[in-house]
């Protein structure tokens, strides 16, 4: 945070009062489980983003990107909608949704410094929301419990720039344990437990640079398939209020009461929780290739029903499938580009990274890029 703390004096000239730093995270099993009330096996990483804030006088707010210098100015009156492919939307989200919990946020000079990728599936918007939210929490003395500002951020994303996301982004980034996947219950709104990965494995990113933003994609779509199948079978089957309380036995009793396209979307919501569970008793048992074996299945889903994958990732898992080293790999995140997430042994990580690359490279002229992850802890802030 010193880095960010310099920077900011320099560029203002004078010291900020608090930081809030959240980090990305990453989703190994359960896609788009989270809107649906399901399950999802998630892990914060240990790249975050850092956001530094001053209150000033006056209704005008001033912020800073250091990755690029960009820079933005707005009043504190004139937030009330958000300016289309600009980042500050994402910090007047924060503030317009503060305000509709009747807490007022002053003028301020912020500073943003980042190492979560953008646009790649790692959940840079929720790292932004999150470490605004604990910035603001310092330098205004907010008293907000971890489900609420978690409940902000997605505030953020639903009402005010219009993607029906739901919470996965913003929990992992503020309750993620360092070295441990969260098994999260989207209906309870809860950390279930903890689960750790064998520490002789790695997860490697693999940023297939092809950009999605989805809000222009098909996610609000898919969100209104999910919940169509789910009130379907609930005129049957009263107890079905969501695609979460239905298991894979009950789909197909029901089948006959959807669309193909519906019932291929439910078959991958309701395979996705199961494998959630059936991966936490793989971890438990040590058995890491069988838990691998799962994230192969779900992405074969995500091709064959949910349609979120695209032909740049669908190679990313072929290649992981024949690369010595990884057990299992998947698309990861909303999907429609962004990234693959691959599970792969440390002593062997380098040489798959690099075999991964040049793969790729031959095969779609783009260069992938490779992060190896570590498993972070969630969000904290300091006043300075």
């Amino acid at each position: 945070m010193n880095i960010l703390t310099g920077k900011f004096t320099l560029h203002y000239g004078q010291k900020p009062v608090a930081i809030g730093q959240a980090p990305g995270r990453l989703e190994i099993l359960g896609n788009h489980t989270d809107y649906n009330e399901g399950f999802v096996l998630s892990a914060a990483v240990s790249q975050n983003t850092k956001f530094a804030i001053r209150p000033v006088e006056g209704k005008t707010c001033r912020l800073i990107d250091f990755r690029d210098n960009s820079t933005k100015e707005f009043l504190l009156g004139d937030i009330d909608k958000p300016i289309p492919g600009s980042w500050d939307n994402y910090i007047k989200g924060v503030i317009v949704q503060l305000a509709k919990r009747g807490i007022a946020i002053s003028a301020f000079d912020g500073a943003i410094l980042s190492t979560v990728p953008l646009s790649a599936g790692m959940s840079s918007s929720a790292a932004l929301e999150i470490s605004a939210c604990y910035a603001f929490k310092e330098a205004f003395f907010i008293d907000l419990p971890p489900a609420e500002w978690a409940l902000i951020g997605q505030g953020v994303e639903n009402e005010y720039m219009g993607l029906q996301s739901g919470l996965l982004d913003q929990f992992s980034s503020i309750f993620g344990m360092k070295n441990e996947l969260i098994l999260s219950d989207f209906r309870a709104n809860e950390v279930i437990r903890t689960v750790r990965l064998p520490s002789d494995y790695i997860m490697v990113v693999a940023n297939s640079m092809i950009k999605h933003n989805l809000v222009d994609s098909e996610y609000n779509t898919r969100r209104i398939d999910c919940e169509t199948a789910a009130a379907k079978i609930g005129k049957v089957v009263p107890k079905v209020k969501t695609l979460r309380d239905l298991s894979s036995t009950m789909l197909e009793q029901y089948r006959n009461l959807l669309t193909d396209r519906e019932y291929r979307r439910a078959k991958h919501i309701v395979g996705e929780n199961e494998r959630v569970y059936r991966g936490i008793e793989h971890l438990d048992h040590g058995e890491i290739n069988e838990f691998g074996q799962l994230l192969f299945e779900s992405h074969q889903s995500s091709i064959e029903n949910f349609e979120n994958s695209c032909p740049e990732l669908d190679f990313l898992v072929e290649l992981a499938q024949s690369i010595p080293g990884c057990v299992g790999s998947r698309l990861s995140g909303g999907g429609f580009g962004g990234i693959t997430i691959h599970l792969v042994e440390k002593k062997s990580v380098d040489e798959y990274c690099q075999r991964l690359s040049t793969a790729f490279k031959l095969q779609t002229g783009l260069e992938p890029e490779l992060i190896q992850c570590l498993i972070g802890a969630g969000a904290s802030s300091k006043r300075i």
